[in-house]
């Protein structure tokens, strides 16, 4: 079973040194992205068997180990979110072969996920049956890399690599360039640490965006930004808390909706020039015009929400928080 999303949140005391509190996040989110990854290859992920099954009438094998890929996609994000906010605290070298390892994991469940994600909206449909089985049939490869980076962690020792860092980070050496910030109250390290990636996050907020890849990056600002909060939670009255996360989750479920369809429409765009799939033109120019024109409402949905008003309620709830010392 993977982490319920309540369970990212670790309320700490303000007051709790910061190398303490790194430690425990730490562990608590690489210890998430073994136990997300382990899953994934207990359920055949990048195996024979996965395809065997999906193949299956009623697909409840892909649709099981979908779900596995997305966890795992969550889980490492998570983690590299917690290497950011505490990036003072941890050594360089061990967070530097964490960060790589935990982004060939990202990139993998990402590939996986979308592919994922295209086939489901296309199963349905008999007419496009081809297609279906082209997108399983890559669907199916992409899962092979999170395969070849569990078999790497594996002979690397994993879970020894996570005991030993979590041991350098929480008992810091007083002669440390590190020692300040591990000491610091976790408090003044999280206000301090918050400020600039809220200020990145309105910054990208308060342009008007224009292109599909400027919503992907207010996208990826408020996922850095919400995941920091999780991490940050106890600076945050509760209330607060939990209105800021509600208007961070609406926001990545509205571009969420919008990314999606933009990017279904960029993949049938370049397939329709294919002259391997020329057989399928028309079905995927067809398929084309209709994925851009759910980006473009789902565009206008979110352009509705996101509006002046609400940017401004969201910023002046962050900036109220961060000012409030603990006494």
């Amino acid at each position: 079973m993977g982490l319920k999303k309540h369970n990212w949140i670790v309320i700490e005391a303000e007051g709790t040194p910061t190398c303490e509190v790194a430690g425990r996040t730490l562990r608590h989110r690489l210890d998430a992205v073994w136990a997300e990854v382990t899953d994934c290859m207990a359920g055949g992920v990048g195996s024979r068997a996965e395809g065997a099954r999906a193949a299956e009438p009623g697909g409840s094998g892909r649709r099981t180990n979908a779900e596995r890929v997305h966890r795992l996609r969550v889980a490492t994000r998570r983690a590299l979110a917690a290497f950011d906010s505490f990036a003072d605290v941890v050594p360089r070298r061990r967070q530097a072969w964490f960060r790589k390892r935990l982004r060939r994991l990202r990139r993998a469940a990402g590939n996986a996920r979308d592919l994922d994600v295209l086939t489901a909206r296309l199963a349905n449909v008999t007419a496009r049956g081809r297609l279906v089985a082209m997108l399983s049939r890559q669907r199916d490869v992409s899962r092979q890399p999170i395969r070849d980076v569990y078999e790497e962690l594996l002979a690397a020792d994993w879970t020894g690599r996570v005991e030993r860092l979590i041991a350098r980070v929480e008992s810091i050496e007083p002669a440390s360039r590190r020692a300040a910030a591990a000491r610091t109250s976790f408090g003044h390290y999280a206000r301090r640490r918050f400020r600039p990636l809220m200020a990145r996050f309105f910054s990208q907020a308060d342009q008007r965006l224009r292109t599909a890849e400027e919503m992907h990056d207010l996208r990826i600002e408020g996922k850095k930004l919400r995941y920091a909060l999780e991490i940050f939670a106890g600076v945050f009255p509760p209330g607060v808390r939990k209105s800021c996360e509600q208007a961070l989750e609406r926001l990545q479920e509205t571009l969420g909706k919008f990314t999606d369809h933009a990017s279904a429409a960029d993949r049938f765009r370049r397939w329709s020039r294919d002259e391997r799939m020329a057989a399928d033109r028309a079905t995927l120019i067809e398929l084309e015009r209709d994925e851009a024109a759910r980006a473009d409402s789902a565009r206008k949905v979110f352009s509705v929400w996101w509006n002046a008003s609400r940017r401004r309620t969201l910023r002046r709830t962050f900036e109220r928080s961060l000012s409030r010392e603990s006494a």
